[in-house]
């Protein structure tokens, strides 16, 4: 059924796509849905002109009289380069994805839907007030200003959609997915809970290992009641919102530090962020310069979201990273009837379940009703996560702190006009999801660390790591983290602080933020330089950014060697190979792909003596970053144990010892090389085998191949790992596509803000075609910048194009 509704949707498509696809054809037609950039522009509900001046870069500067005006033009601007990003965007948060794509697009809609962005959006909506209401709803009218001044997106004619005009619930919409896509605690929960139900809590503590104070795992004997998640190797709602978002089963991470000026060449500070996040066509970022009002700010935020994320306003800079806070909990609950529940039980008592009714409209379809129930900890989730969920399966509720959170609209004005350090952070208190580690330095020399998020306080017998009881009452979140103790620091005695997605808190730290974080090789080599250094410039802060160093490879490659007996004349070259190799994932090196392959072999033999065929395969798919990555440690503390017993299989006669494991899985993995890159290991560079392709959603997903060609990137040789200060990872079960990585860097000289940088990838534009659709991709490629430009002497030195909008009166006359 699913191949047929892809056929027809195809052949629905197919017109419109061969024509963009034709040379000659598809350019024209391209070129005209390009933005206008030059000349003036008649734009209602404007009280005065506005300049749009486009650098060579294609990043708009908005020249502003007013602050209303400013916000009008920043929402008119972003739908003129990303109104079809914008609509797509809104149609997988809204849950409406099945209007575009028929019925491929219900899964997601449900899934979605019973989580309930929307709702959460519609409710924070109220709690907007003043003028962070009014530069939202300024925001909106320039987006759909836009809409009627100008042709739609290419897009838009190839799926038949005219967007409905966009609405401040939008905005906070797109960011709630923004807290989906970072807060991914669910997918481990469920992952680890499918682990139990298999193989136990022995194996699972082992590969799933916790990084809390409260280790070893405890789980209630009542969540064992997971039988009815043994056995599956697919859920289907949770895979469709991943396929869809184009970052398949991983968490967004990111790098940033600050370095106080008593370790700088200049006496001021250096900031640095570099954000790690699924690479798209087009870009998840957007950068641009506001200039009006009491707003004089430069650097990036996401299409749909008004003022600037990350960036400077010439008196305060900061970057941000995921702080991977735990704040979603899977709950089980006990039904009335299981089949058609009414009520749930808490504490004893019945009470009912909330129902929402949703009618989901499917193009070329009959609507699909469905109901959303929900408990006091949040909607039942079974009937969305998948088909293969057993009917026996206990039913499950997910609580997210997102639903208790107060929308950042005010946050996001309070930070983009502070004026000191201290003023910063006072705005930060009011961010409280996703919650995210920012550093932040000012004019004056300060440098600052904040950790924010509205984070829960959990009963001492509940870790958040697994499905607990819902109904006793012992597991329910007692509180919030008050701001004032969450992590922080102000010019700390180091002279640095650098985040990398790592542990930020001592184990004697009095509340539990996680119970998982990313191992902590990035943060360890870049605190490792910047520590090294007391005469830091910017040229320092882009070598450190430009990363490759392998600290893993570097604790497990003298166990290979020292276990490696080369079997044939091409292992012994592979081998020479991994011993002249400078441990730096760079797009020449051919050590680096003989180690990697040779590591996901290891792992791979390692899983395989415990586990079965199928959960090995679960296992590497990644289910989310941290699980995805976490294995790393383990192995380097097997090596310790030579005779430990997961380097064998009990099923088999012949027992191997680490020194066993390691020599075949070397023989295997220069198989497997010689197979898919031929015998000659100079075919085997990093850059050959580990590459990256900037995919276009959805067409570059579901089109044919010469679709694909025309809407996706080039395919380009990738630096880095998913372990390097410059990332770019792979699903270990698919090396090496590279699904997530380096999205944009920014280096900020607080000694004079006109020698800042920054860079996003692949480029400012998302019309096909366009010169700044994929200008931008070598430039991050190479981690190379473009100055980020400030003062208007600045803008108009590198000016290309100068569009003015102008209120309709003034225009006429």
């Amino acid at each position: 059924m699913k191949k047929l509704q892809r056929f027809k949707q195809l052949m629905r498509l197919l017109p419109p796509l061969l024509a963009a696809a034709t040379p000659g054809v598809g350019p024209r037609l391209a070129r005209g849905r390009w933005p206008r950039t030059q000349g003036k522009l008649s734009a209602p509900g404007l009280e005065g002109p506005v300049e749009l001046i486009r650098d060579t870069w294609g990043v708009p500067h908005i020249f502003a009289k007013n602050e209303r005006d400013l916000f009008f033009a920043q929402g008119y601007v972003q739908a003129q380069d990303r109104l079809w990003q914008m609509e797509l965007s809104r149609q997988i948060s809204n849950g409406t994805l099945a209007t575009m794509l028929g019925p491929n697009g219900v899964p997601v809609d449900r899934f979605l839907r019973t989580l309930g962005l929307r709702r959460a959006a519609e409710r924070g909506w109220s709690q907007v007030t003043g003028e962070a209401r009014a530069f939202a709803e300024a925001f909106c009218a320039g987006v759909n200003a836009r809409m009627k001044a100008e042709p739609l997106p290419l897009e838009c004619s190839i799926f038949g959609v005219t967007p409905e005009p966009w609405t401040p619930v939008d905005t906070l919409t797109r960011g709630n997915m923004l807290a989906y896509a970072l807060g991914g605690n669910h997918r481990l929960e469920l992952f680890r809970a499918q682990l139990l139900a298999e193989v136990g809590e022995e194996l699972t503590a082992m590969i799933l290992p916790s990084h809390g104070p409260q280790s070893p795992l405890i789980v209630p004997p009542e969540s064992m009641n997971l039988r009815g998640l043994a056995g599956v190797t697919k859920l289907e709602g949770l895979d469709a919102v991943d396929g869809v978002m184009g970052d398949p089963n991983i968490v967004s991470g990111s790098n940033n530090w600050v370095v106080h000026g008593q370790r700088t060449a200049s006496g001021k500070p250096l900031l640095c962020n570099d954000v790690h996040i699924g690479l798209t066509l087009p870009s998840t970022w957007y950068e641009t310069g506001l200039h009006g009002g009491r707003f004089d700010v430069v650097g990036f935020t996401l299409p749909g979201v008004p003022m600037v994320l990350i960036g400077h306003n010439g008196r305060v800079a900061w970057g941000m990273s995921n702080l991977g806070p735990d704040t979603q909990d899977f709950y089980l609950e006990k039904l009335d009837d299981p089949k058609a529940p009414k009520r749930y039980e808490f504490k004893g008592e019945w009470h009912d379940l909330e129902v929402i009714r949703e009618e989901i409209t499917v193009r070329d379809s009959a609507p699909v009703p469905f109901e959303v129930r929900l408990t006091r900890h949040g909607p039942l989730m079974n009937g969305v996560l998948g088909n293969q969920v057993k009917p026996d399966s206990a039913p499950l509720s997910m609580r997210w702190a997102l639903h208790d959170s107060a929308p950042l609209m005010q946050t996001l004005v309070g930070m983009n006009l502070a004026g000191s350090c201290k003023e910063f952070r006072a705005a930060l208190e009011q961010w409280e999801s996703p919650g995210q580690n920012f550093v932040f330095a000012d004019a004056e020399g300060n440098i600052g660390y904040q950790a924010t998020g509205k984070i829960p306080i959990r009963a001492a017998a509940h870790q958040g790591t697994v499905p607990v009881p819902g109904w006793t009452g012992e597991y329910e979140w007692q509180g919030w983290i008050p701001f004032q103790d969450l992590p922080a620091t102000l010019n700390p005695p180091a002279g640095f602080v650098a985040t990398a997605n790592n542990k930020v808190t001592a184990d004697d730290y009095p509340y539990v933020l996680a119970t998982n974080w990313f191992p902590g090789y990035r943060a360890r080599r870049i605190t490792d330089l910047l520590a090294a250094g007391t005469k830091h410039t910017v040229e320092d802060m882009r070598r450190i950014q430009s990363e490759t160093y392998s600290l893993p490879a570097e604790a497990l490659r003298p166990h290979l060697l020292a276990a490696a007996k080369p079997a044939d004349a091409l292992e012994t070259k592979a081998l020479e190979e991994l011993k002249s190799w400078d441990l730096r994932y760079e797009t020449d090196r051919i050590g680096a792909t003989v180690f990697q392959t040779w590591y996901i072999t290891v792992l791979r033999n390692l899983l395989s003596n415990k586990l079965s065929k199928e959960m090995v395969e679960r296992y590497l798919a990644s289910e989310y970053e941290r699980h995805g990555s976490m294995h790393m440690p383990w192995v380097i503390g097997l090596m310790e144990t030579p005779e430990h017993e997961w380097f064998s299989d009990a099923k088999k006669p012949q027992k191997e010892t680490r020194d066993d494991l390691l020599r075949r899985s070397f023989g295997e993995a220069v198989k497997w090389l010689s197979a898919k890159y031929g015998p000659d290991v100079a075919g085997w560079q990093w850059g050959r085998v580990h590459t990256l392709t900037f995919i276009n959603g959805p067409l570059g997903r579901l089109g044919p191949a010469f679709v694909r060609r025309v809407f996706n990137s080039p395919t380009l040789p990738a630096r880095g790992d998913n372990y390097t200060v410059d990332g770019a990872s792979f699903l270990w079960n698919k090396p090496y596509d590279v699904v997530h990585g380096t999205a944009l860097r920014m280096i900020i000289d607080l000694s004079d803000f006109s020698k800042s940088m920054g860079v996003h990838t692949p480029g400012q534009s998302e019309h096909l075609y366009h010169p700044h659709r994929l200008d931008l991709m070598e430039l991050s490629r190479k981690v190379e910048f473009h100055p980020l430009l400030f003062t208007r002497q600045q803008v108009e030195a590198h000016a290309k194009d100068t569009l003015t909008l102008q209120p309709t009166s003034a225009l006429a006359k």
